[in-house]
């Protein structure tokens, strides 16, 4: 029996794990309830006072049942469920998971293109030659691009990634070797390099870098220092992957979540509200604020990993069957 076979119907022998359940579903639940209530805070002005003291409480109540509306609901909907094996909710988690991923991959493929080609136009000063006016005047812009340009690229990106079940790792990888071979090429023969070639490069080494960390946890490919874990039994390892993901795993993606978006000035709120551009101004690409986001991205991704990750370990403990070995994905 495989963890494909599985299905939600399917009861475990033996005692339902609903606090295993309640407590990895919650974790995602203040997940998606602190990133919601960061976009009002972001949109509306809580924290900065923008609003009057009526609205702002309203406001403040409206955060705090969110909050409360999201964990009832994984208590309730966990208890009404009690009989659902853990691998099934791992499995859902990591197809979920695998989707976001590959469409921040067709995502940043896309803008790359687009933003490298409007950033070439722009320091060739061609923009006025095949657009309008005011057109061209407002490429100059990243609060013009950003919503107008790469907020569409991305949400084609994630709908591209409903058709598509490569991850794109290797396609990805190959355009950044592409992207440095021009480059050397421009360089040496031509004698042509622009800012914005680098930049291109380092923003798909970043994707490349930061969205494949969780898909190597999936696939268990990140390094572990061995000394005793290889002789553990199953349910060995499965206590020492359970415990590993929510002391270490979850504890370190959490922190670097709320450290991203903890208030208007943090590391991701920022660059964002602001779509920052790089010091080189219009000779680059315009798409400093991305990367910024790039570490909110990696935190998301392992977060719902490492809770996949916490309900199979739980499940080894529990001697569950349906482990399966990890396959490749074709690319």
């Amino acid at each position: 029996m495989n963890s494909s076979s599985l299905s939600g119907s399917e009861t475990l022998d033996g005692r339902p794990a609903v606090l295993v359940r309640i407590i990895g579903w919650s974790t995602l639940a203040f997940l998606t309830s602190f990133f919601v209530n960061n976009i009002i805070n972001v949109r509306y002005g809580v924290s900065s006072g923008g609003l009057s003291v009526q609205d702002l409480s309203l406001l403040n109540l409206a955060q705090s049942l969110i909050y409360g509306a999201a964990f009832v609901g994984v208590i309730a909907w966990v208890l009404r469920t009690s009989d659902r094996p853990l691998r099934v909710d791992a499995k859902k988690i990591s197809n979920f998971n695998a989707y976001i991923i590959r469409g921040c991959f067709f995502a940043v493929l896309f803008v790359g293109l687009v933003d490298a080609s409007i950033a070439w136009l722009r320091v060739e000063r061609l923009l006025p030659v095949l657009f309008s006016a005011d057109l061209a005047s407002a490429l100059l812009r990243s609060s013009f691009i950003g919503p107008t340009i790469h907020i569409p690229l991305v949400c084609f990106g994630f709908f591209v990634a409903l058709f598509s079940r490569a991850l794109g790792f290797t396609w990805l990888a190959l355009m950044i070797v592409l992207a440095e071979l021009l480059i050397v090429i421009s360089r040496f023969v031509f004698s042509y390099e622009q800012s914005l070639m680098g930049d291109l490069v380092r923003y798909w080494y970043a994707a490349l870098f930061l969205f494949s960390s969780a898909h190597t946890l999936l696939e268990e490919g990140h390094v572990r220092v061995d000394i005793f874990f290889a002789g553990l039994s199953r349910r060995g390892k499965g206590i020492v992957n359970a415990y590993g993901s929510i002391l270490l795993g979850m504890a370190t993606s959490l922190t670097i979540f709320l450290v991203c978006l903890w208030s208007k000035q943090a590391i991701v709120n920022s660059p964002v509200m602001n779509f920052e551009v790089s010091q080189t101004g219009t000779a680059g690409m315009y798409i400093k604020y991305q990367m910024a986001a790039f570490l909110l991205i990696f935190a998301i991704t392992m977060q719902v990993q490492f809770v996949s990750y916490f309900f199979d370990a739980v499940a080894d403990m529990r001697n569950e069957p349906g482990k399966q070995a990890p396959a490749p994905i074709s690319h």
